[in-house]
Parts: C-alpha cells; structure tokens; sequence
C-alpha cells in the first residue's frame, strides 16, 4: 500500500498542504468512512458535512475551505479539486500487482522485439515480428498479432486482443478484453441489395431478391496515437484498405464500437456504448456521450458534443452541441421535448374543441 506524507501529496498535485503536513496518507477514502490514516475526498461543500461522521485528519478540499471548521488537522485545498484527483489517483494507485518479467507460460516469438524491461504475464502470446516498447506491462491471456507495434509504456490488462499490423504509440492503456484489429463488418452482394436499394430510395426496396453476401477482407490495420486509452469490451476494427485512425489523447469508454476505416482526431471521448459506422470521420476534442450511434460515411467536426443516447445520421459541423433522435441542436431538441410532453392536453384541448364547433352546427 502508499504511505506518503500530506505535504509529499500536496508537493505531487503542484499544491502546498494547510495545516500539519507531516500526517501519514495510507489511501484515500469518502469522508464518512474514512480512517484515520487516509486522505478524506471532501471535494464539495456537501461532501464535507460528512467528515463529521468519519475518522479523517486530512482531506482534499476546494480552494478556501475552512478546514479547521470540520475538525481536521489538515488539508490540500485546490482550486479544481477533481482535476488534482487525476493526480492524487495517479500516486495513490497501487496497480494491479503484475509480476514483471517474462513469464515461463507465455509465448513470445522468437522474432518478436521486446525492450529488456517489458512484462509478459502468463498465456500471453506475442506474433512474430511484433515490436514492444520499453516499460510496458503485457497481462494474463493477451495475444499481439504479428508485425504489431507498441510504444513504451503500454499498459495491456487481461484478455484483451491486438490484431497483426497494427501500430500503437506510447502510454497505451487497455482494459480487459477489448479487441484491436478485428476484420471490418463489410460484406457485398453481386447485385445492388434490397438494403442498397432502401437507402437510395428512403425506404422503398423495390422487388424483394435474396442473394448471398461476399466477404471484403481488411487488408489495412490499426494506427493509435500516444496517450489513448481503449476501455474494456470495446473493439475497433481494422481498415479495408487504409488503417482506422485514432488520435493522439482520445479516450474509449468500455463497449465502444469502432468501424472500419473510421478516423477518430485528437484528445476525443467515446463514452459506454458508443458504435460508429465505417468510413466516419470524426473531428478532434469530440465528446460522444453514451449510446450515442453514429451512420457510416459522414463526418462530425472538431469540438462537437452529443448527448447520451443521440442518433447522428448526417454531417455535423463544428462546435454544434447536439441531442436526439435524428441529431438536432440541443437547444432545438429539448424545446420539441417540451412539446411532446404538452401533446395529450393538445389532443384534449383539440377534442374539446371539436365537441364545441359540433354544438354549434347542431344548434345552426
């Protein structure tokens, strides 16, 4: 476990720790079941009311709390106490306990490239050719497909799966069991498809032919950028001809769909149970919240934000905040929200009405 002092916590954040500096940090812990010996998350007002009920001496409150007034003998104030969480998190992690070292049980190639401190836990499998840069942790149960490239640093938890020729950069993250480099979803009939046929017409298919789908194999990989983190069960497809591209900084969300030949910008976040169509582009600095579904073959600009559950079928240009089913602007959206809600008295008031204007011509 840690053991850092308050003042060696605050010095990490940047920060400089109120009151006795030298308390002992185990942890971290919510302020009503914290012990003595860990660091109270005491971020808001209303979380601090619950110090009282706790054990904590210290905590990590917002920039000019009165501390002493909740009984502590000391504090880390911050001016955005969850962004200094990012770091206070970082410290305090003890990871996952990898043993380092190449496990005997695992299976590395003998022309795969391995930098001399990189982990391979047990039943890993590394292909041939693949390329692991210096520092990384590969887990339990993982296989790196062949001509694979990984920056240093990486962090590959349990059962997750790279596919061959993909190329990551540094201080890749990913969670357990999500799937880089899988075959796109592209299949193709001889013919123009009944579901062809549909989206050209806006709904109308024409006569019904059922005809056999052929495989389009993905001759492309997987290009990731530094810094970006894949959440567990998530997959990203690989390109059909060109690699699927993500941005340097974008983070993954868990059950996150990725198409084939798709570009995600820079420092983007796909939250849970977003599914992206093939070919999409998507700008930079995008916020797509979660089950947020987007078509294939259309682009959404950079600095873009959708709300959970919104259904993007067209283009979106920059900087539009966007909800809904299809994709409206949120403040657009949420007045026909509005709307629908005042329907039923609509259909009453209506009703009504006729019963009115009916009187009237019965007594004309």
């Amino acid at each position: 476990m840690p053991d850092f002092t308050l003042a060696e916590i605050a010095a990490s954040l940047g920060l400089t720790a109120a009151g006795d500096g030298d308390i002992r940090i185990a942890g971290v812990a919510e302020p009503e079941t914290c012990p003595a010996d860990h660091l109270a998350l005491a971020m808001k007002p209303e979380y601090a009311e619950a110090l009282t009920r706790g054990d904590a001496r210290a905590a990590m409150m917002w920039d000019g709390a009165d501390w002493q007034s909740y009984g502590l003998d000391g504090a880390i104030l911050a001016k955005r106490p969850r962004f200094a969480l990012s770091g206070l998190s970082a410290t305090m992690d003890p990871g996952q306990g990898y043993s380092t070292g190449i496990h005997p049980m695992s299976d590395v190639h003998p022309e795969a490239e391995l930098a001399p401190d990189v982990t391979v836990a047990a039943f890993s499998v590394i292909g041939r050719g693949a390329k692991i840069g210096a520092g990384s942790v590969i887990g339990p149960q993982v296989h790196i497909g062949a001509d694979t490239e990984i920056g240093p640093g990486a962090l590959i938890h349990a059962g997750a799966r790279i596919g061959a020729r993909c190329t990551i950069g540094a201080h890749f993250i990913c969670q357990p069991n999500a799937v880089i480099g899988g075959d796109g979803f592209s299949f193709v009939t001889p013919e123009p498809s009944t579901a062809e046929k549909a989206r050209a017409a806006l709904g109308e298919s024409g006569e019904a032919t059922g005809q056999p789908w052929a495989r389009i194999h993905s001759l492309g990989g997987v290009t990731i950028g530094d810094d970006v983190e894949v959440g567990a069960n998530s997959t990203i497809d690989r390109g059909t001809v060109r690699d699927t591209r993500i941005g340097t900084g974008t983070k993954i969300d868990s059950l996150v769909q990725i198409g084939h030949n798709c570009i995600i910008g820079e420092h983007s976040l796909l939250c849970g149970m977003v599914g992206i169509g093939g070919s999409t582009e998507i700008g930079s600095f995008v916020v797509l919240g979660g089950q947020t579904g987007v078509s294939d073959n259309i682009r959404i600009g950079d600095n873009v934000v959708c709300g959970g559950a919104t259904v993007v079928l067209s283009s979106i240009p920059a900087g539009r905040v966007m909800l809904g089913y299809p994709a409206t602007k949120m403040d657009s959206q949420i007045e026909i929200f509005k709307a629908m809600r005042r329907l039923p008295r609509l259909v009453r008031d209506v009703a009504e009405l006729r019963k009115t204007v009916s009187k009237d011509r019965k007594t004309d």
